[in-house]
């Protein structure tokens, strides 16, 4: 079982990959992962009572304007099962287009059954999720962005 560690600045998040739930979403996050994609990159959302998001390489240097828009360049698809949205569960962003899922992921904070079968789940928060509560509690602006960085220092699949 492969795990994922997301060094943040606020602490250490770590989840279990579920590859018998969505392999081509896993090995597409495992090969972000290994390259350094992610590394260097914020949450750049955060909705209390919801989730936290991240994995835009936009947010390492480009305007705040263009956080939420970015990826890897490509799009995968999408890989929808019966695993529910509870609170730990990673899954992957997209845009109104299912199949549109590149880098960015979120982790839920809140059981957020309405996202059943319409988003990705591809992993479960194993240990760390005081740490999520932490980033989803920044204070943030009107766009939903935390007024304080919450960086992924190190994203590393083992």
């Amino acid at each position: 079982m492969a795990t994922a560690r997301i060094t943040t600045s606020h602490g250490e998040i770590t989840f279990k990959l579920l590859p018998e739930l969505a392999p081509e979403t896993v090995r597409n996050f495992e090969k972000l992962a290994r390259d350094g994609f992610y590394d260097g990159t914020l949450f750049h959302r955060v909705i209390p009572g919801f989730m936290i998001q991240g994995g835009d390489p936009n947010t390492k240097s480009g305007p705040k304007g263009t956080w939420g828009t970015g990826g890897p360049g490509y799009a995968i698809k999408a890989e929808f099962s019966t695993r529910s949205h509870q609170r730990g569960i990673v899954s992957m962003a997209r845009s109104t287009d299912p199949d549109s899922a590149g880098s960015q992921f979120f982790i839920v904070v809140q059981d957020s059954a309405f996202l059943d079968r319409q988003y990705t789940v591809f992993g479960e928060v194993t240990s760390g999720m005081e740490v999520a509560d932490r980033i989803v509690n920044l204070k943030r602006d009107g766009n939903d962005c935390p007024l304080e960085e919450a960086r992924m220092l190190k994203v590393a699949v083992e």
